[in-house]
């Protein structure tokens, strides 16, 4: 069998595996959209079918980890091709604990429609931030599909507005408590929420961070945005 085929094949593989993690990231960004859906709607079913996907996700987390291994076995890549499946492992990893944290979100969401949440509380706040770490979610997986560092960078530069969400957000809850504390139970399960939102993020730049790994070969976790943004041009 020549060269060409066997490289043809590897590249079949690649796309094969890249198209199984992208379908799983659209999964989980679905998760965390209707998990919020459920807070905002107060929706038990809502809730519930985030939790039945979960299995689902964590499924395809064990079945692309699968894949990985047998390609690593069978083509012994190395350089960009290496680090691209290094990378692969790490983004199921984060998207994986993005489920967990829309999953989180959704068994919040039962509490509190059981024990009825104060419609003065600021959901709509909460609702922002949800759709600052969404979009950062949706472009780290469209920077890593097209293997695209500028996107990636974009995710690196956003990642303080969630954080500032998360931290303003708090401080008014903080607010609410102090001014009444028959608020305290709900307030507290909407800061888990928050935080769930902003592990989100997080992820998010996980998946940015991986990108460019696999672009320039440079580990840039931990990296300052300035220095990250050498790296990339």
């Amino acid at each position: 069998m020549s060269d060409k085929h066997l490289s043809t094949q590897f590249d079949t593989e690649l796309a094969a595996i890249s198209n199984r993690v992208l379908e799983m990231g659209g999964l989980v960004e679905m998760q965390v959209g209707q998990a919020l859906h459920a807070l905002t709607n107060f929706s038990a079913d809502a809730a519930d079918e985030v939790l039945r996907q979960e299995e689902r996700v964590n499924q395809m987390e064990v079945d692309i980890d699968r894949e990985l291994s047998a390609i690593i076995a069978r083509r012994q890549p190395t350089a960009r091709d290496l680090r691209l499946l290094i990378a692969i492992s790490k983004a199921i990893a984060n998207l994986e604990r993005v489920g967990d944290e829309a999953a989180r979100i959704a068994r919040t969401v039962g509490r509190l429609i059981k024990a009825g949440i104060p419609t003065k509380l600021p959901l709509a706040d909460l609702d922002f931030e949800a759709n600052l770490a969404i979009a950062q979610l949706r472009k780290a997986l469209d920077a890593l599909a097209r293997l695209d560092t500028a996107r990636a960078l974009e995710v690196l530069k956003q990642d303080d507005l969630i954080d500032q969400e998360f931290d303003g957000l708090l401080r008014k809850l903080i607010t609410y408590m102090m001014e009444d504390p028959r608020t305290i139970s709900a307030c507290i399960d909407i800061v888990f929420v928050a935080k769930a939102i902003e592990r989100v993020g997080d992820h998010a730049k996980n998946l940015a961070e991986a990108t460019i790994y696999v672009v320039k070969g440079t580990d840039v976790r931990h990296a300052s945005v300035a220095d990250v943004e050498n790296v990339v041009r």
